[in-house]
């Protein structure tokens, strides 16, 4: 088996790391206990949080056993880390709601049921019945305010403002690390790279409330960039979710199939599990065939079997099949609403009209002469059906659901109609 370090250092997921020699020295010789957290700011994941957690789940494999922090107490307070201003703070309702939302997408990433199967934890089973006295006299103490000053988090957000309330985040950060350290055996913390002022306190505190000579560590991961600069993680229409209500199975596996080619076997690397000859294959059909976009296609395959199953890989193909073909009776109507949620669309009443009336109304078609030879033409499909009958009159029978409708004028002209 490839040596773990080694591997992630390949893939490009090792940014820092507080002692590197022992860290390897550790991992070789026995299976540890490692933990990642997620604050839950919302009800879902985005991609751009799940990198850290693949790296957990690689070491996983490799036999470690993984601690997975959602945190009910931190994602009270905010983590000021990599942001210019507050956060607004949540509802315990809200928050709550968010930690089960976040849970499933963990269910769905790691291994619970094996001898070294994850464990899921939240700190406010341990923060939320901490009193402040306690908190200032057990660990308010063992971290000077000079220390905390030094946190990029922190000196950065001192000409803006910066509450007391986010000020402490860092430091009951730290307190996790060292309950997770006495509690559950863990003696590493694996975070972006923007965690790593939070990571080294939670060290800090560790070797205060023990010995110097108590061996935890910390790793960070590099921030996942796109070869033109602009930002990962983002489609047309926002942040690319782990929740399908909030980003359906095709529309993610749309996002990682129209990878640039530039991007693609760095992301193969980063979010897939393949293994490094594999990723190198691929490599090279990059370079000598980009055209038929197999490395894409594989990562598309790859993280929408991990993040939503086979059955959601299945059909995200099916959609994306039918809309290459141009065959839309294919699909359900959920599927087409799915598909084709982000084309231009109009809003008309359910009037029964002529087909050219209907397209120019539609704005499909420029004038009632153009409609005229589109229909004859062959140019216009309603729901992947054809109309090439002038006289054809539009009706109930045309809508799906009874609420919409897709049509199509040459190629790849499509419209959404929805009926009011």
């Amino acid at each position: 088996m490839t040596n773990l370090l080694d591997d992630l250092a390949w893939r490009g997921l090792l940014y820092q790391q507080t002692d590197a020699e022992g860290m390897e020295q550790l991992l070789s010789k026995e299976k540890v206990s490692l933990y990642c957290g997620v604050d839950p700011t919302a009800d879902s994941m985005h991609i751009g949080h799940i990198v850290p957690l693949l790296t957990l789940r690689r070491f996983q494999m490799h036999g470690h056993r993984p601690i997975l922090l959602v945190g009910g107490a931190t994602g009270m307070i905010g983590d000021p880390s990599g942001r210019s201003e507050e956060r607004q703070l949540q509802t315990t309702e809200q928050i709550d709601l968010n930690v089960q939302g976040i849970k499933k997408q963990m269910e769905q990433i790691f291994d619970f049921n094996t001898d070294n199967g994850a464990q899921m934890v939240n700190n406010r089973d341990w923060i939320g019945s901490m009193d402040v006295i306690e908190f200032l006299r057990d660990f308010g103490k063992l971290i000077n305010i000079n220390y905390m000053l030094g946190k990029d988090s922190i000196s950065s957000r001192l000409d803006t403002g910066l509450s007391f309330t986010e000020f402490a985040y860092t430091l009951i950060q730290g307190i996790d690390f060292n309950h997770l350290y006495d509690h559950f055996g863990c003696r590493v913390q694996v975070g972006g790279s923007d965690q790593w002022g939070n990571i080294t306190t939670g060290l800090e505190v560790i070797r205060k409330i023990h010995d110097d000579n108590t061996k935890a560590f910390g790793i960070t991961i590099p921030l996942v960039t796109k070869a033109d600069g602009t930002k990962f993680g983002k489609s047309a229409s926002g942040s690319v979710w782990l929740d399908a209500k909030k980003t359906s199975p095709y529309e993610f596996y749309q996002f990682w199939i129209n990878t640039a080619d530039s991007d693609v076997i760095k992301y193969l690397k980063i979010f897939t599990f393949l293994e490094r000859e594999e990723i190198e294959a691929l490599e090279v059909t990059v370079e000598n065939e980009a055209h038929l976009r197999k490395a894409q296609a594989t990562l598309a395959e790859e993280m929408t079997r991990l993040i939503h199953g086979q059955e959601a890989l299945d059909q995200a193909i099916r959609i994306s099949q039918a809309l290459f073909s141009g065959n839309l009776k294919a699909l359900t109507a959920s599927e087409m609403k799915d598909a084709f949620k982000d084309v231009p669309s109009v809003e008309m009443t359910k009037d029964e009209k002529s087909i050219v009336d209907f397209i120019v109304e539609a704005t499909v078609s420029p004038s009632k002469r153009q409609g005229r030879e589109d229909v004859t033409n062959g140019a216009i499909s309603i729901n992947g059906e054809k109309v090439t009958d002038v006289a054809y009159v539009v009706s109930g029978a045309d809508r799906l659901e009874d609420e919409f409708m897709i049509i199509r004028r040459g190629k790849k002209n499509y419209k959404m109609i929805k009926f009011v």
